[in-house]
């Protein structure tokens, strides 16, 4: 179990070389909602791979890394599942001795896509989806001493309809490689035994100066909310679990990127006047809104003033861990150079990231638009994707030949979209960072997506909705959302009341020899031979075509993209983060730009001229 490596073959990060086997990214996973005592399980498990309905094997292949895909460097495997093929992990634990009288939950911070766990040859429970966290309450399953723990996986991954953003058998073009099986943190957590505190729910209210706070638990109880500023305490409240508490938060002061103050919060489960439990979590005084601006034009508005919110397309993409990254550092690389190149929003792409990434961008101040990750197919074909770009043509996505196209013909393949879109909103709610949802991108397995845009409001209705990220757009969200590549970047359409967003346009290509994943391959829409080309056509495309929008109407633009992804050269940085293409003061003055020249037009406006 001692003999792990990563498997060469492709490039990698500067943080692959100190990944610590006995101990990969040890963080606590839950900064939301912390508790004092856990254990991971992150390290050397045993592994095997047989055919789906193969029972457990005796014997395992040999150790995997958890918690990265065994499609992965990291994994210290690095093959891929096929849709015949089940994989099993195997590790055994002990529980710590001071934990006796509690409860012991099993935590998944996320497994793709279906997976089925034992404890001690009994089977405790299966879980269908591959981004959100669950966990299983294991206490009555555990002995004395060493405890089994064994998970068998399914994936099949673009053969199948389920939700699994740019995750494919054979990648190309800008579909990537799969992952499967468990890539995000396993661990183990005490509870109090008769009754614990499960969620939070916490929502900012700017104009009454508080915080609705809901506090929900296994059972019925008071809970006790307490609000810190730099450690002096704002304001205490008590109330039963379940119910709205409102504590005051007299003069706030508003999270903006600026200013990315956080309050902390220590909620406390009560039986009687004795504390039985105790969470400790945080919350951004901020809101965001869609209001008209002084020039007439539809903006959005953060803490009641118009921001215009310009960042990069984000995959969260690394190659050698896939969707894992190899370390917190290396999560906080990509924020903390995001800000730096200028930019103060980042557009999350059909990915759902560990919940430590959405605690770095509330605590460093990055604006969040995130999207849901794709399943069904792309339903047009590039024929018709290119009449959309070029005419703006767009097409209903309601009826049967929709459902069809988007492989959605079946109730379970809906049914199982709409409760992994509400379960994501549920699972990042209370990041301030994040301030609009995006149900579909580029009519990928799109259906209904008006109704979709009712159902995100109807549980998150203090964020927006960019309902058809590109094209398809049935005019419903608050977004008029246009992808642009190749072609000039065009105004807003006439007669749309929502906020004009080009949510994706650039992608221009610079390769960088050395830095590639494949140099035989390459994928973009404009190559450049050098990077002193590509930083004068970056510069010409802000200057003589995004800032020109902005007194007409844009609010809002994503360029593509943060860093390379496999055989996608188009990033500001090399997919092994250790190139930067475009200059990091070039990109932050053109950002000043782009900003000042938002805020010109709202003083004209204001001051009447």
């Amino acid at each position: 179990m001692s003999n792990w490596k990563p498997v060469p073959g492709h490039i990698m990060t500067r943080w692959a070389t100190r990944v610590d086997p006995s101990a990969p990214l040890a963080e606590y996973p839950r900064p939301q909602m912390v508790r004092p005592e856990w254990k991971n399980l992150n390290g050397l498990w045993e592994y095997a791979v047989t055919p789906k309905e193969a029972a457990l094997p005796e014997t395992f292949e040999g150790s995997i890394l958890v918690p990265f895909a065994i499609e992965t460097a990291l994994s210290g495997v690095k093959r891929s599942l096929q849709p015949h093929e089940r994989l099993w992990y195997h590790r055994s634990f002990t529980i710590p001795p001071g934990w006796s009288s509690k409860r012991i939950l099993l935590h998944f911070e996320a497994v793709d896509w279906h997976c089925i766990c034992s404890v001690n040859s009994k089977e405790i429970g299966e879980h269908t989806g591959g981004y959100v966290p669950f966990s299983f309450d294991i206490t009555k399953y555990l002995t004395t001493g060493e405890n089994e723990l064994v998970v068998a996986v399914w994936d099949p991954t673009d053969t199948h309809w389920q939700q699994r953003g740019k995750q494919v058998l054979n990648p190309k073009a800008t579909y990537y490689t799969a992952t499967s099986g468990i890539w995000q943190t396993v661990w183990l957590e005490p509870v109090p035994f008769e009754n614990h505190i499960e969620y939070l729910r916490l929502q900012p209210d700017i104009d009454s100066e508080s915080l609705r706070a809901t506090i929900y638990a296994v059972s019925a109880g008071r809970a006790r909310v307490t609000v810190y500023a730099a450690e002096k305490q704002v304001s205490r409240i008590e109330g039963d679990v379940g119910q709205e508490l409102r504590p005051p938060i007299p003069a706030p002061r508003l999270w903006c990127p600026q200013d990315p103050f956080l309050y902390d919060l220590k909620v406390e489960l009560l039986k009687g006047e004795q504390v039985i439990d105790s969470v400790k979590s945080y919350f951004g005084m901020r809101k965001i809104s869609v209001d008209t601006d002084a020039s007439g034009h539809r903006r959005v508005f953060l803490n009641n003033k118009p921001i215009f919110l310009h960042g990069p397309l984000d995959q969260g993409y690394w190659p050698d861990g896939g969707l894992t990254p190899p370390s917190d550092e290396a999560l906080i690389f990509d924020i903390e150079k995001t800000l730096q190149l200028g930019f103060n929003m980042t557009r999350k792409h059909v990915k759902v990231e560990p919940r430590r990434w959405y605690y770095h961008a509330d605590r460093l101040g990055l604006i969040v638009i995130q999207d849901m990750v794709s399943g069904g197919k792309d339903k047009q074909s590039e024929k018709e994707n290119v009449l959309t770009v070029l005419f703006d043509i767009q097409r209903k996505d309601t009826g049967k030949k929709a459902l069809r196209k988007a492989w959605r013909e079946t109730p379970e393949s809906r049914q199982d979209f709409e409760r992994e879109l509400v379960e994501i909103i549920n699972h990042l709610y209370n990041a301030p960072s994040i301030v609009a949802w995006v149900p579909f991108n580029e009519s990928w397995g799109q259906y209904e997506a008006a109704r979709m845009a009712n159902l995100v409001r109807a549980h998150d209705p203090f964020r927006l909705v960019d309902h058809a990220s590109g094209w398809q757009d049935q005019r419903a969200g608050d977004f008029c959302s246009r992808h642009t590549y190749v072609i000039k970047l065009k105004p807003p359409p006439r007669k749309d009341e929502r906020i004009y967003f080009i949510s994706e346009y650039g992608g221009y290509n610079c390769q960088e020899p050395g830095h590639l994943w494949n140099k035989e391959s390459k994928f973009g829409y404009r190559m450049f031979k050098d990077r002193r080309t590509l930083a004068e056509a970056f510069a010409k495309l802000i200057r003589a075509q995004l800032i020109p929008l902005i007194p007409k109407g844009l609010g809002a633009a994503v360029y593509t993209q943060f860093s390379d992804v496999e055989i996608e050269s188009n990033g500001f940085f090399t997919f092994d983060r250790e190139i930067l293409k475009i200059d990091k003061e070039q990109t932050a003055a053109l950002n000043k730009e782009i900003y000042t020249a938002f805020e010109t037009v709202e003083k004209q406006h204001t001051n009447g001229t």
